[in-house]
C-alpha cells in the first residue's frame, strides 16, 4: 500500500462520477410501474383509481378531487410558490438574504400534500417546505426573516400548526413521532377531540440519517398516528438517490411494519388523494404510513450549491417534460377548466405578490442583540440575566473608548 497516498474526504472521484452517471441514465425513464399517478406528463387524467399499497387494493376515489375550481386553486398555489421561489433566489444573489433554499421542480410534492392537511394536523418541515408553509396560511415574508438572518424562527408555530424550520437533517421525524404519540394520548383522555395526525417532511438524504430509523421504530412499536412524507429529489447535494438506496425508498416501511407507498411527486392530484389516505390512515388508529414523492429538484440545493459540478445538465433536461405546473397547465386547457384570462390574472397576482415581498425583505431590521437574552427560556433565568449584564457592560466600554478618543 502507497502511505503517500491520502483517502478521499467522501468517495473517490470515479465512484461519485459512475454514480452520477447511473442516477443519469435511470432518470431518462418513468420510475418502476408501481408507482401511483393519476395524472400522466402529457395531462391525460387515468380512469383507474385503485392502488396497491403494501399488498392492499386501495380505492383512491373518495380521496380524489377533480373538480374544475379545486384544480385551479392547486394550480394557484404551485404558480405562485415557483415565482415565490424566483423572487427569493434573486434577492439571495442580491445579497439580501444570507442563503435560499430552491423548491422548483417540488410544488406538487408539497402543494398536493399540504392541502391535504386537516387543521388540527401538525406538520414537520425541513428547510425546504416552503410550499407546504402556504397551504398552512404562513405569511410568505416570515419565511424569509429567517433566511435575512432577522430572526431565530420567524411565525408562531402554534398559529398555524405548522412547525419552525428544521436545518438538522431528520431531527423533525423524531419530533413528529413524539408529537403524534402525544396527539394519541390525548384522543384517549378526551374522545370529543377530533382525531389528528402529524406528517414529517424529509428528503432522501435524510433518509439515510439514523433519526429516521429511530423514529421509524418508535412510530411502528406504539402506532403513532404520523405521516412520513419523503420527497425524493434525486440528490442529497451532490450524492445522487442511487447510493442512497437499493431499492425504492417506500420499500423500507414494509421493515417497520406500517404501509410504504411510491407515487408521482410531479403529479399534485395523486399525491394529494394518496396523502389524504395516508392521514386518514393514521388518524383512524392504524398506525403510520410512508410515502415516498419521486420528484426531482430541478435547481440547486441551496444558493450556496453549484449542481453543475456533480449532475449534467442533460439529466435536467430530460425531466423538463415532468414539470408539475406544465402537466396541471396542459390538463386545465384541454379539459376546458381555464382559459388564457386566468393564467394572466396569476400571473400578474403573482407579480405583485413578488413585489410586496420584496419591499418587505427591505424594511426588516434586526432587533437588538440585548433583546435575545428575553427568548432564552420562557421564565427570567439567573444565569443569561448575568450574560445580558455582562454584555450590556462590554458595549458601555465601547462608549467610553469613543469619549476619550
Amino acid at each position: 500500500m502507497n502511505s503517500s497516498r491520502l483517502p478521499a474526504a467522501e468517495f473517490e472521484v470515479e465512484e461519485v462520477l459512475r454514480a452520477a452517471h447511473a442516477a443519469e441514465e435511470g432518470s431518462r425513464t418513468e420510475p418502476d410501474l408501481d408507482m401511483l399517478q393519476v395524472l400522466a406528463a402529457d395531462g391525460t387524467m387515468a380512469s383507474r383509481l385503485a392502488a396497491e399499497i403494501a399488498g392492499t387494493t386501495v380505492d383512491l376515489g373518495p380521496y380524489l378531487v377533480q373538480d374544475a375550481d379545486h384544480l385551479r386553486s392547486l394550480y394557484h398555489d404551485m404558480f405562485l410558490i415557483r415565482r415565490f421561489d424566483q423572487e427569493s433566489t434573486a434577492l439571495q444573489r442580491q445579497g439580501q438574504l444570507a442563503l435560499w433554499v430552491p423548491l422548483t421542480g417540488q410544488e406538487a410534492a408539497q402543494i398536493g400534500s399540504g392541502r391535504a392537511l386537516q387543521p388540527q394536523d401538525y406538520a414537520f418541515p425541513t428547510y425546504r417546505e416552503h410550499g407546504v408553509a402556504l397551504t398552512r396560511g404562513v405569511e410568505l415574508s416570515q419565511i424569509l426573516r429567517l433566511f435575512r438572518g432577522v430572526t431565530n424562527g420567524g411565525w408562531d408555530p402554534r398559529e398555524r400548526n405548522f412547525h419552525l424550520y428544521t436545518l438538522v437533517l431528520a431531527a423533525q421525524s423524531l419530533h413528529a413521532v413524539g408529537y403524534a404519540m402525544g396527539l394519541q394520548r390525548d384522543q384517549l383522555a378526551d374522545p370529543s377531540l377530533p382525531p389528528a395526525a402529524s406528517i414529517a417532511y424529509f428528503g432522501d438524504g435524510a433518509s439515510s440519517e439514523g433519526d429516521i430509523h429511530e423514529s421509524m421504530v418508535f412510530a411502528a412499536s406504539f402506532n403513532a398516528p404520523v405521516v412520513f412524507f419523503c420527497q425524493n429529489n434525486q440528490w442529497a447535494i451532490s450524492v445522487p438517490s442511487s447510493v442512497q438506496t437499493r431499492v425504492p425508498l417506500a420499500q423500507r416501511a414494509e421493515g417497520y411494519g406500517f404501509p410504504g407507498v411510491r407515487v408521482d411527486g410531479n403529479d399534485v392530484v395523486a399525491v394529494e388523494a394518496v396523502t389524504r389516505w395516508a392521514l386518514e390512515h393514521a388518524r383512524s388508529g392504524r398506525g403510520p404510513v410512508l410515502i415516498e414523492a419521486y420528484t426531482y429538484r430541478m435547481s440547486a440545493h441551496t444558493t450556496a450549491d453549484d449542481p453543475t459540478k456533480y449532475r449534467l445538465s442533460r439529466d435536467e433536461q430530460e425531466w423538463q417534460p415532468r414539470d408539475p405546473l406544465v402537466r396541471l397547465e396542459t390538463h386545465l386547457r384541454s379539459a376546458g377548466m381555464a382559459d388564457d384570462a386566468f393564467f394572466e390574472e396569476l400571473a400578474a397576482e403573482a407579480r405583485a405578490m413578488a413585489s410586496e415581498l420584496r419591499e418587505a425583505v427591505l424594511s426588516m431590521t434586526a432587533p437588538e442583540l440585548a433583546e435575545r437574552f428575553a427568548t432564552v427560556y420562557a421564565e427570567p433565568h439567573p444565569l443569561v440575566q448575568e450574560e445580558l449584564r455582562f454584555f450590556e457592560q462590554y458595549e458601555a466600554g465601547f462608549a467610553e473608548e469613543g469619549k476619550h478618543a
